[in-house]
């Protein structure tokens, strides 16, 4: 027997209303959270369907299906991702399982090269596959990856108990981007490489919860709190401080290069995770909210590289000087299942209704305007100020105004032949003699005046 899959009703009604469309095959998204003694599936969402109607097993219909899994994994917060693919077709199962092997092993790659954190041990990478036969209703093939039964459960409330933590964290990461006229690569590998190197660090850091340092396997017990549309949740505020231990910190080896300008990345984010059990140990709340800081970062630098207009910007040659606004992280609650939420990203000139419109394409989720909620990281952005200096209404006004958004900042340095170079570095150089002269002769008149004036006393 393979793995366990316990599954929430909601899924097993949105199956069902999909096998009762007349539309051809269909193919699905299952997301939920995986454990070591068993997986939770508590969302189901349908692939949208593509415009060259790209058909079953050719290359254009994986990549369709694994870019939507890409998008839909950005749209997770911690704790939650896509555990499998799911086909509604009267083919033959036979026929369905490589269809579907094919597709668990494109999405994986297709997500896991975005992924920036190291793999933990106890880290469960099977995936689900699920064949659902319209007519009969039944499940004609589920199993895992490597094509093993699994046990399907069907059960309401999964996640009514799931634990949420969460935190607000300020970013400032300078990325150093080697000269124009050496670097083979474009700014987009050096980004890459450097989050890579913060992304270590976030993890090598120190996580407090209410200012302590807990063991591993000790449970989050406190905090409970009373919702009417659902029952009891836990919500724990974390701050994680990305300071280094003595035991982890690593020697690294100074390298000095040339460098043609640098990016910054500077604001203040929100991160939120949740864990499938009621009696959260803080070791997989620490796990999960730091994955969630570092994808939610990767997320919106990768998505404002792929915007046309900074493309365009790169294209045309660079002034000294660019700024962007990187997207903000808007919540969405997921109704019928407790506390859970998932996220989408904000750019400046993007309405609220835009974002209704991702959610219902990417998700096939209704959600209203009223049910978005934008204002996290601007909680923390406040909690931030508050909390580091006390300063006058007008000047916390302006700092709210710069930092509401997390910005992307281009700097390039002027360039300079090796000629002009040296000529600099020259006159340094004699500057810096003068200066020595200077206060040489300084030092003498002044030793001059003090023999003059000791003399003239003994006399």
């Amino acid at each position: 027997m393979g793995r366990s899959y316990i599954v929430e009703d909601d899924v097993e009604e949105y199956l069902s209303k999909l096998c009762s469309q007349p539309a051809g095959p269909v193919t699905g998204l299952l997301i939920g959270q995986s454990s070591v003694q068993r997986d939770f599936v508590v969302m189901a969402t349908r692939t949208p369907q593509n415009d060259e109607s790209a058909a079953a097993g050719t290359s254009e219909y994986k990549e369709w299906v694994s870019e939507h899994a890409r998008q839909v994994s950005r749209m997770l917060p911690g704790g939650l991702s896509v555990l499998g693919v799911f086909i509604v077709s009267e083919s033959d199962a036979k026929d369905t399982l490589t269809t579907l092997r094919q597709l668990v092993f494109s999405v994986e790659n297709l997500i896991s090269s975005e992924q920036l954190w190291t793999p933990a041990e106890d880290d469960v990478t099977d995936c689900v596959t699920l064949h659902i036969n319209p007519k009969t209703r039944k499940y004609p093939f589920v199993a895992e990856s490597v094509a093993k039964p699994a046990d399907w459960k069907y059960q309401s409330g999964v996640c009514s108990s799931w634990a949420t933590v969460s935190c607000w964290l300020s970013i400032d990461l300078l990325v150093p981007l080697p000269d124009s006229t050496t670097c083979t690569s474009n700014m987009d590998d050096c980004l890459k490489e450097e989050l890579k190197v913060w992304a270590q660090q976030i993890e090598r850091g120190v996580c407090v919860i209410d200012g302590k340092k807990l063991p591993e396997d000790s449970e989050i017990k406190t905090g409970q709190v009373q919702s009417p549309s659902f029952d009891h949740s836990l919500t724990r505020e974390l701050n994680p401080q990305t300071s280094l231990t003595s035991n982890e910190v690593q020697t690294v080896t100074d390298v000095v290069q040339r460098c043609g300008g640098c990016v910054s990345v500077r604001g203040a984010i929100h991160s939120r995770a949740f864990l499938h059990s009621n009696k959260p140990k803080a070791k997989l709340a620490e796990k999960l909210l730091k994955r969630d800081i570092i994808s939610t970062v990767a997320t919106r630098v990768h998505m404002l590289l792929e915007e046309p207009s900074t493309q365009n910007e790169q294209n045309k040659g660079r002034k000294q000087t660019e700024q962007f606004c990187l997207p903000r992280r808007v919540f969405c609650p997921v109704k019928g299942s407790g506390s859970l939420s998932v996220c989408d990203y904000q750019f400046s000139d993007e309405g609220l209704s835009e974002m209704t419109d991702r959610f219902k394409e990417m998700l096939d989720m209704e959600a209203a305007e009223d049910d978005l909620d934008a204002t996290q990281e601007m909680k923390g952005v406040l909690g931030h100020m508050v909390s580091a200096v006390a300063c006058r209404t007008q000047k916390c006004k302006h700092l709210l105004d710069f930092h509401s958004r997390l910005k992307f900042r281009f700097s390039q340095s002027s360039p300079c032949d090796p000629g002009t170079g040296a000529a600099i570095c020259c006159s340094c150089a004699l500057l810096l003699a003068l200066v020595v002269i200077c206060c040489f002769s300084t030092y003498l008149v002044s030793l001059f005046c003090s023999s003059l004036s000791s003399s003239f006393l003994q006399r």
